[in-house]
C-alpha cells in the first residue's frame, strides 16, 4: 500500500490537511489513517456538539506554547474562505466572538469535510492503529508505517494524531511517545482547557455551587492572568470556562499556583463593606447563619461565614466585630484555593505541551533528518483558550502542512 502522502489522525487538522493536499496537487495520492472506526469523532463533540469552529477575536493572548500559532493562522484562509467557499458550510457568529455552523450542529462540519475528501479522492483507512514509524535513509525513501495487518509506505508524512486529551476520541498520546523515541523533543505535557484540582477538604459545602465571578491565577503573589465567568465547585475541583482558560498555567507553575476568586467583581470593596455594615445593623438579632442571606446562595453564604468567622454560626449577628466584617469582606473579594493538580485527560479538552518549535521550521516541517515529515494540530506545543481557538489552529495548521506536503518535491 503506497501513497504520496499519508496522514496519521482523522481529526480536525488531519482531515483539513487531506483536503488541502489534494486541492494543492490533485495528482497526489492521499490517505488518512484513523485508529477508530470512523474519522472525526472529536469534531462532533466540540462546542457541546455545536462545533465552535473559530473566533472573531484571534490574538496571541489566546494561544500558549512555543509554537507561534497566530503567525500561521494569519497566513491561512479565514473561516469564511475555507468553510463557506471551499466546503459549503454556512456560518454564524455566536456569543463572545465564537463562530458556529449555521446548522448549530457539529456533524454538519464533519460531513462537509468528508464529502470534500470523497470528491477529491482522499482515501480513509479506519480501524488502523500505527504501531511504528520507520523513516527511510534518504528523503526519497519516504516512510513505512507499520500496523497489525502490515505496513503503509508514503513519500510524505503528516502527523495529525493529537495529544493525550479526551482519549475516548482516539487521542491517547501513543504517537507522541513514538516521536520521542525517534529523538523529537517535547515540552512538559499536561491537561489543558480543563478543571483545576484543589484540596477536597477546602471544598466541603460547595459541591454543586455555581456563581459568576472573577478568578485569577496567582503564583508567588503575582497575578498571572484573570478571567471572568461562571465558576462551578465540584468534589475536588473548580470548573467553568474561566478556569479552563487558566489551566495551561499548571504546566509552568505546578506546586506554586493558586486560584483567587472575587465573588463580587462588579462591586468595589468599599461598597461591599458599606453593605455588610448595614446588614449587621438591620439583622442584629438574627444568627450568623443568616448574615449573607440575599447576597449569595445558601451553601456559598454559609461557606464564607464558616471560613471567615471561627465561631458558631448560631451566635447573633450583633456579636460581629469590625475585624469579623473585614474577614468576611476579604473572603468575598479574595477566596483562595491552592491548585493541587489538573483534571484527568478524560475531562480535558486539549493538551498543553507537545513537539516544540525547536523541532520544526516555519512550515511545520521537521528540522531533523526526516524532512518529509510534517506536524499539525494538537500534537504541537501550542494550545488555545476556549471559544474556537483550538479548532482554528487545527484548520490553519492542517491547511499549511497539506499545501507544503503536496508541493515540496525538490528537497
Amino acid at each position: 500500500m503506497k501513497y504520496d502522502i499519508a496522514i496519521i489522525g482523522g481529526g480536525a487538522s488531519g482531515l483539513t490537511a487531506a483536503v488541502s493536499a489534494k486541492m494543492t496537487n490533485p495528482q497526489k495520492s492521499v490517505v488518512v489513517i484513523e485508529r477508530l472506526a470512523r474519522v472525526g469523532k472529536k469534531i462532533t463533540a466540540t462546542g457541546n456538539g455545536k462545533c465552535n469552529l473559530s473566533n472573531m477575536n484571534i490574538s496571541a493572548y489566546n494561544y500558549h506554547g512555543s509554537v507561534d500559532a497566530v503567525e500561521i493562522i494569519q497566513q491561512m484562509p479565514d473561516y469564511k474562505e475555507f468553510f463557506t467557499d471551499t466546503l459549503g458550510v454556512l456560518c454564524v457568529n455566536g456569543k463572545e466572538g465564537g463562530i458556529y455552523p449555521r446548522s448549530n450542529n457539529a456533524t454538519t462540519v464533519l460531513n462537509a469535510l468528508r464529502l470534500k475528501m470523497q470528491e477529491l479522492g482522499v482515501i480513509e483507512m479506519c480501524n488502523c492503529e500505527i504501531t511504528d514509524i520507520v523513516p527511510g535513509i534518504l528523503l526519497k525513501d519516504g516512510f513505512k508505517l507499520k500496523h497489525k495487518d502490515g505496513e503503509i509506505s508514503c513519500q510524505r508524512l503528516i502527523i495529525a494524531s493529537g495529544g493525550y486529551s479526551a482519549p475516548s476520541f482516539g487521542t491517547d498520546g501513543k504517537i507522541i511517545r513514538m516521536l520521542k523515541n525517534m529523538g523529537y523533543v517535547t515540552s512538559k505535557i499536561c491537561p489543558a482547557v480543563a478543571p483545576l484540582k484543589v484540596n477536597p477538604n477546602k471544598l466541603k459545602g460547595l459541591k454543586g455551587v455555581r456563581v459568576k465571578g472573577e478568578v485569577s491565577a496567582v503564583s508567588g503573589g503575582k497575578v498571572l492572568r484573570t478571567e471572568k465567568g461562571e465558576l462551578q465547585f465540584n468534589d475536588n475541583n473548580i470548573s467553568g470556562i474561566c478556569v479552563f482558560n487558566l489551566a495551561y498555567l499548571f504546566q509552568k507553575y505546578e506546586g506554586k499556583l493558586s486560584l483567587v476568586i472575587d465573588l463580587m467583581p462588579d462591586i468595589p470593596l468599599v461598597n461591599i463593606m458599606e453593605y455588610i455594615y448595614s446588614i449587621r445593623k438591620s439583622r442584629a438579632e438574627y444568627i450568623l447563619e443568616e448574615f449573607l442571606t440575599g447576597a449569595f446562595t445558601k451553601n456559598l453564604a454559609l461557606y464564607i461565614m464558616k471560613n471567615a468567622i471561627k465561631r458558631p454560626l448560631t451566635d447573633k449577628i450583633s456579636t460581629l466585630t469590625d475585624d469579623d466584617i473585614s474577614a468576611v469582606c476579604t473572603k468575598i473579594k479574595a477566596l483562595e484555593f491552592e491548585v493541587e493538580g489538573c483534571s484527568s485527560w478524560q475531562n480535558s479538552q486539549a493538551t498543553m505541551g507537545g513537539i516544540t518549535a525547536s523541532q520544526i521550521d516555519k512550515n511545520l516541517r521537521s528540522k531533523r533528518k526526516h524532512k518529509g515529515m510534517y506536524f499539525c494540530g494538537e500534537i504541537l506545543d501550542v494550545v488555545g483558550d476556549c471559544g474556537g481557538y483550538n479548532l482554528q489552529w487545527a484548520w490553519s495548521s492542517g491547511i499549511l502542512v497539506g499545501r507544503k506536503a503536496a508541493s515540496d518535491d525538490k528537497d
